[in-house]
């Protein structure tokens, strides 16, 4: 068994083909995704830092320069109207601080410098503390002191409406792309349930050869095989038929001469030899009309009543047949086929146990059970399936009492799909096999 190769250590493939392409869209698309969104982040960011290092410049040199023409006296009241969001001016020497080292910090006092050194001596300063303040300290023509104190902003903040429309768009991206799956996994299981089904011997309508180009395609293929499969079978059960129906004729004459000869041990061997092959003839074309239907109509029966006369025709000769169990009602069937069903049961109960006991019950599904039940040796576990096949024969030997052809079973299972039931073998409790045709 071939082993899952995990994708990531501690992860597993999934199981089924819908859930891997699943999941690999999805991480595609949200891989996308994400990386779009990150970078309209950072152009986002950039513009903004950007925009706030080029008004910091302008506005910082302008409102120096208003303020070093003013008089001392008429300053303070300009202190508040010419601040702004991310930085004020202070008239004094500001507060102590350490030198800036963060590429942040060197860039603001860059634009800083940019804008007022060549006209004053500027020093700045990072200023301790929880928040991120840089201080600009100059002197103005007059000498007053003036500090410039910074307060570095990131990009501008997110809008509480964003993380809504992120959402749904995550929702959108799930769905559309579970969707896409789902539509393109579908005909892969219609064409593998038609597969599951596949049934040359049935009429029914093929695979739709509707849909894309590759999916018409692969129906029609489909199709052809299904046909060329039952022509197949058609033309191997037409040569079984035909050998089968030849070689009655020189049987037949080989009989006629066998039985004018004198009684001898050998004539008497030679008679039952003949015998033998003329009922593995017969086994050959029942098998070929099971495998073709019989044309029989379906028929409304009475249950127990065609029970008990097939084990009255077998106590008739002597068979140790037995009804143990009945119920009463009626079915809609064939009745020759489910006849020819439960006869090939019955005859294989008495070959290997000797008496045969038949059972009738309606199951959970109210569906009608037939039950063949035997003491006979059982088969084994591993061989129930292939005992139902054509000419698979548990006792290899050619012995004419417990040997056969190998198609008792194959012959029911057929007719038992011509109905419309099913077939189950199984061993029995304690010992036996039962044979259990199911009418539904």
């Amino acid at each position: 068994m071939r082993a899952e190769i995990p994708i990531l250590p501690g992860l597993m493939w999934p199981s089924t083909l819908r859930s891997r392409i699943f999941l690999i869209l999805l991480i595609g698309l949200a891989l996308a995704y994400g990386l779009s969104f990150s970078v309209l982040y950072m152009e986002r960011y950039m513009s903004a830092k950007a925009v706030m290092l080029g008004t910091l410049e302008n506005d910082v040199a302008t409102s120096i320069a208003v303020l070093d023409r003013l008089p001392p006296g008429e300053r303070g009241d300009l202190m508040d109207w010419l601040s702004r969001g991310n930085y004020r001016f202070e008239l004094g020497p500001g507060l102590a601080g350490v030198p800036d080292t963060s590429s942040k910090g060197r860039e603001i006092a860059g634009k800083i410098e940019a804008a007022v050194a060549h006209r004053f001596p500027i020093r700045i300063e990072r200023i301790p503390g929880e928040v991120n303040r840089l201080q600009a300290h100059l002197t103005l023509s007059d000498g007053s002191p003036l500090t410039v104190d910074v307060t570095p902003r990131g990009v501008m903040p997110i809008a509480e409406w964003l993380p809504y429309v992120f959402a749904v768009q995550m929702a959108l991206l799930i769905l559309c792309t579970w969707f896409a799956v789902r539509l393109a996994i579908r005909p892969l299981g219609e064409l593998a349930a038609a597969a599951d089904a596949l049934d040359p011997d049935s009429n029914g309508p093929g695979l739709s050869e509707t849909g894309p180009s590759e999916v018409a395609h692969a129906a029609r293929a489909f199709n052809a095989m299904r046909e060329r499969i039952a022509h197949y079978l058609e033309e191997r059960v037409q040569i079984l038929a035909a050998i089968s129906h030849d070689l009655q004729t020189p049987i037949t004459r080989m009989r006629l001469r066998a039985d004018m000869a004198e009684d001898s041990p050998e004539r008497d061997k030679l008679v039952s030899d003949l015998a033998e092959i003329q009922r593995l003839v017969q086994d050959g074309i029942a098998y070929a009309r099971s495998a073709h239907g019989s044309g029989e109509k379906n028929t409304r029966i009475d249950l127990s009543s065609f029970i008990d006369s097939i084990a009255y025709d077998y106590q008739d000769t002597g068979k140790a047949v037995t009804v143990v169990g009945l119920v009463d009602g009626a079915v809609f069937t064939k009745p020759h086929a489910l006849r020819r069903i439960l006869s090939n049961f019955i005859d294989n109960a008495l070959k290997f146990a000797g008496s045969a006991e038949i059972t009738v019950e309606h199951n959970a599904e109210k569906a009608v059970v037939i039950s063949v039940m035997d003491r006979g040796p059982g088969i084994h576990d591993d061989m129930l399936e292939a005992a139902m096949q054509p000419f698979f024969r548990l006792e290899q030997s050619r012995n004419r009492e417990t040997g056969g052809a190998g198609l008792g079973l194959a012959i029911a299972q057929q007719l038992t799909a011509k109905i419309g039931g099913s077939l189950r073998l199984y061993n029995r409790a304690g010992g036996g096999l039962v044979a259990e045709v199911t009418l539904r």
